[in-house]
């Protein structure tokens, strides 16, 4: 199968030189794609002597879903590869170990494994354990019921689709505000897709919220989950799989025996819990506030028209 690997890419200099050194060791051949939303450092100088198709979009048109979508519609690739600027294979076997899946014909999309960089917050390490855990995983629509709103599982930062998968669900569409991952995992369990877990494909991806950041972070997801409430019908709510991760992130405290963020933690949960409830009701907010509380003010430029009912 030919693949395609995609990587949006905005002022991504500090980041290129590791990942595209990686990348030419990797054990599979692929068709580099960048698409850059016009940055105003090296970016495009760096990547176009690497990329096999180097595409250029004005920032103001950058759309998570969109974007990727545009990128992979052009890309010749059976298999797309989406890897982040910021995620880094771990070894040469990376890619190869992600695509591999798409052996079985069922194997819709499939996203694999990612561990902290040394530097990470504890809170951020944590994270990294909860979503992503040693052993690989196959779910299908029939598993909802156990999993919950984690059946529709993916991850934007290092994840590969099948084109015909793509194509069947009429692909990842424009206008998200984020988790246009779980979007697609969704779209794809209700074509009879089933989503793969690859724990041998790792990559080094990770971030160190501060508070304020995590209530911007969930603010977006609580506008994304109210405006495609479908997924939340079809799947259950996202309070279940909250209340399973706070349990893991106090238990995770306690044995790395960080007493002291104990306060941070409850501060942390909370700002979480507010930030995707107040994003669910954002319709009711004037919109000067809400460019503030979210972490994609840029978004509501292009989609203030549509925020109030």
């Amino acid at each position: 199968m030919k693949l395609s690997l995609i990587i949006p890419t905005y002022n991504a200099q500090h980041y290129l030189p590791a990942l595209l050194e990686k990348l030419k060791e990797q054990t599979v051949e692929f068709e580099l794609v960048i698409i850059d939303s016009t940055s105003s450092d090296n970016t495009a100088q760096i990547v176009q002597k690497y990329a096999d198709r180097f595409i250029t979009i004005p920032k103001s048109e950058f759309d998570h879903g969109g974007t990727r979508t545009k990128a992979a519609q052009i890309a010749s690739g059976e298999i797309i590869v989406f890897l982040t600027q910021d995620a880094l294979p771990q070894d040469t076997h990376t890619i190869e170990n992600i695509v591999k899946v798409f052996d079985d014909p069922l194997i819709g999309a499939a996203y694999g494994r990612q561990i902290p960089y040394p530097e990470t917050s504890l809170f951020g390490k944590h994270l990294r354990a909860f979503n992503y855990p040693e052993t690989s995983h196959i779910r299908t629509i029939n598993e909802r019921e156990k999993y919950g709103i984690k059946t529709v599982f993916l991850s934007d930062s290092f994840a590969a689709y099948r084109r015909e998968a793509l194509e069947k669900i009429d692909w990842i569409k424009d206008g998200l505000i984020s988790s246009e991952d779980s979007y697609a995992g969704a779209k794809m369990l209700l074509a009879g897709y089933s989503l793969a877990y690859a724990a041998e494909a790792v990559v080094y991806h990770s971030h160190s919220y501060t508070p304020i950041q995590e209530f911007k972070r969930y603010f977006d997801i609580g506008v994304f989950y109210n405006r495609e409430k479908w997924i939340l019908e079809q799947f259950g709510r996202a309070e279940g799989e909250g209340g399973r991760y706070i349990k893991s992130e106090l238990r995770y405290l306690q044995e790395n025996r960080a007493y002291l963020k104990l306060p941070e933690f409850f501060i942390r949960n909370a700002m979480k819990y507010l930030g995707y409830k107040t994003g669910q009701h954002s319709h009711y907010l004037p919109q000067k506030l809400i460019t503030h509380l979210s972490m994609h003010p840029g978004w509501w430029q292009k989609h203030s028209s549509t925020n109030h009912k």
